[in-house]
């Protein structure tokens, strides 16, 4: 049986957008914390470059994720 609907790649190039800036809110709010602790509070240029970093991981786990609940639904198990 083959795979119906959008592949892995496919789900996380559409999802990135929405991982990364997600990504990016966490690591301002975590330096936010850790200024408490007398650590720099992040700027906006570094929380969105971090956070583009991080989410492109966060975003395929996410995405290959998603891509197994669809062949579970279709009936199909995927590796």
């Amino acid at each position: 049986m083959t795979r119906r609907g959008w592949s892995t790649r496919q789900i996380a190039l559409a999802l990135y957008p929405f991982g990364a800036g997600a990504a990016a809110v966490n690591v301002f709010f975590a330096s936010l914390i850790f200024s408490w602790m007398g650590g720099p509070i992040a700027s906006t240029a570094w929380s969105l470059g971090l956070g583009c970093v991080i989410g492109a991981p966060a975003t395929w786990c996410f995405a290959r994720h998603i891509r197994h609940m669809m062949d579970v639904a279709d009936g199909q198990e995927a590796s």
